[in-house]
């Protein structure tokens, strides 16, 4: 039997909290899918989801879980995080997402930080937690998912379970207790340097960020709208738009667990809204440039002269020029021929859709690329500190070469030296527990040091040069950015996937460069070499020599001092969820500097 909800009248544009956020989802789209497969199968409706949070807050509440206390959840991307998150936050408590490749100390070092008691996890991450238990005492209780775990774990079931002698908790009540300014949880991001902080954001904080993207997107942010969440949920650029603002919007989320996967799970769910890195989209565009290359000669050609049409016709809008009706008739007959069929094949024929990327930032070539094909993407620029609230460019305005201009009541300036500040209300109250290093980054008028270096031109449009002290200064006292000098490694052909430079204090620039193990291990076995160690293939002197022709190739368009001298092949790439990057992919340069010393000392050996 459903449960009788108790809401209020406030509808979806005016809520105070996200929890009424979700409340109203479910009253006004109660047979709604909430979540389901990548197939398009229901998993849970808006009032079955309701149920479901009602049920396991109440057992959250029989274990001691109580206002003001804090929830840690560990999972991949899967449905039962979002009920979880969301009973933690009616009973008044703040959930937070632990990174499911975190180890023992450092899942201690932020239960500490979050004065945490309870841990919701995976039957996987079992281990990981126990580990944490025996130097962490403090946490006392670790719900399983799918429970059998060693005594002392809890059973999701039985904590989901009724009690009818417990009438103690009073579901509606202690949501109309949730305030405005209580945190929605915590977000723990080191960025690309430095130890994990606890970026505190509040209601009042997402609730400002869901109002920025609804009247940025007026037709867009609609009930039923397909999303695809992927992304670890520890991460803001996963929180923010693919729960959060879908819920809000009584969306429809089916969830890709391996990140590695994410371009087929977009291929069979067809999202109507995703967000991508940059690379993500890099690995679309040589996939399909892969699959066009087997055509017949006269077919390819076609391609090629719809590809040209279709970058000319973006440069002319760009330009506010008019389009040739030759240019137009071209990339009209690609289309109908190649490009429809293909975004149809990938997943991205979806009718006015919001394809994003960020985290990093998006070469300009692989903007062209996608928009030549009708695969507009949108390059938008926030922070975890900023809960997800930066820049973005106007609705159908692209600037290829920027990140856009600040949206809403967002206030973007530079300081003297060329850093990014933003203004907005979406700025989280602090980093938990650490008042100075707060202080630090927000300036008492509310400006956040964002500590990346930007351009801005007079209409406002952000440009992205480099982070501020990832600035290299070599050993004669040049400075350079790093970002110019991998941008140029990494397109330079199909081989190198991530590059990380080298050369503070240095005399000349190295680099760490992964590869595309797809494309090299096809490449290699059209050369006849043996792939089932990859390891060992990236030794192989033919990957070697091709991997030194793209470096060379890179080196052309750099000034000699800033020129890669020597390189180290990693091995395959590094994908979210592994220590060398960010969520969105961004090279974490101590954790790379540190882990590959030894390599990188030997290309400065005579």
């Amino acid at each position: 039997m459903t449960t009788s909800l108790k809401v209020t009248d406030a509808t979806w544009e005016t809520p105070d909290t996200f929890v009424q956020c979700f409340l109203n989802s479910v009253r006004d789209y109660p047979d709604y899918t909430v979540f389901s497969t990548l197939d398009g199968e229901k998993i849970l409706t808006y009032r079955e989801f309701y149920d479901r949070v009602k049920a396991f807050a109440a057992g959250l509440y029989r274990l001691g879980v109580r206002r003001g206390d804090t929830v840690a959840l560990m999972f991949k991307p899967r449905h039962q995080y979002m009920i979880a998150d969301l009973a933690a936050l009616c009973v008044g408590a703040t959930p937070f997402s632990l990174y499911p490749t975190l180890p023992a100390e450092k899942i201690k070092a932020q239960l500490e930080n979050a004065d945490c008691r309870i841990a919701v996890c995976e039957q996987q991450y079992q281990a990981q937690m126990t580990d944490t238990q025996e130097i962490y005492p403090e946490l006392e209780h670790i719900v399983l998912l799918e429970g059998g775990g060693p005594a002392g774990t809890i059973d999701w079931a039985k904590v989901e379970a009724p009690d009818p002698a417990d009438n103690k908790f009073d579901f509606e009540a202690s949501c109309a207790a949730v305030k405005p300014d209580d945190l929605i949880t915590i977000i723990y991001t080191s960025g690309t340097t430095g130890d994990a902080k606890g970026c505190e954001l509040t209601h009042i904080n997402e609730m400002n960020y869901i109002t920025r993207n609804r009247a940025w997107w007026p037709t867009g942010f609609l009930p039923g709208r397909r999303v695809l969440a992927w992304l670890p949920a520890a991460a803001v650029g996963e929180r923010a738009p693919n729960y959060y603002n879908a819920i809000t919007c009584a969306c429809q989320i089916a969830f890709c667990e391996d990140a590695a996967k994410c371009v087929d799970a977009v291929r069979r769910f067809k999202p109507e809204m995703w967000f991508g890195p940059p690379r993500v989209w890099e690995k679309c565009k040589e996939a399909l440039e892969a699959n066009w290359r087997k055509l017949p000669a006269d077919e390819y050609k076609k391609i090629e002269e719809g590809l040209y049409a279709g970058v000319e016709r973006i440069r002319l809008i760009q330009a506010g020029k008019p389009v040739p009706a030759d240019v137009e008739e071209k990339l009209a007959e690609a289309d109908r021929s190649f490009f429809a069929k293909a975004r149809e094949a990938m997943g991205f024929d979806a009718e006015d859709p919001l394809w994003a990327t960020g985290g990093a930032v998006t070469p300009v070539p692989i903007s062209e690329f996608f928009y030549a094909i009708g695969v507009p993407i949108v390059q938008c620029y926030a922070m975890s500190e900023t809960g997800g609230v930066g820049a973005v460019p106007p609705r159908g305005m692209p600037r290829l070469d920027s990140v856009g201009r600040a949206v809403g009541e967002c206030e973007i300036k530079l300081a003297s030296d060329g850093e990014i500040l933003i203004k907005t209300a979406s700025l989280m109250r602090g980093y938990r527990k650490n008042p100075s290093l707060t202080a630090q980054v927000i300036e008492a008028d509310g400006w956040y040091h964002t500590g990346d270096v930007g351009t801005m031109d007079a209409d406002g449009w952000l440009r992205i040069v480099d982070r501020k002290k990832d600035i290299m200064i070599n050993s004669m006292g040049k400075n350079m950015a790093p970002q110019h000098l991998e941008h140029e490694l990494t397109n330079a052909g199909p081989f190198i996937s991530q590059a990380m430079v080298i050369g503070e204090a240095r005399s000349y620039v190295t680099a760490l460069v992964t590869l595309d193990s797809l494309f090299v291990k096809s490449w290699a076995e059209k050369q006849g070499l043996d792939t089932t160690d990859f390891a060992a293939l990236v030794r192989n002197p033919k990957i070697i020599a091709e991997v030194q022709k793209e470096v060379d190739k890179a080196n052309e368009k750099l000034a000699r001092i800033e020129q890669t001298k020597k390189f180290y092949i990693v091995g395959s790439e590094w994908l979210p969820g592994m220590e060398e990057v960010t969520p969105t992919m961004k090279i974490k340069r101590p954790v790379v500097l540190k882990k590959y010393a030894a390599e990188i000392d030997a290309m400065y050996k005579k």
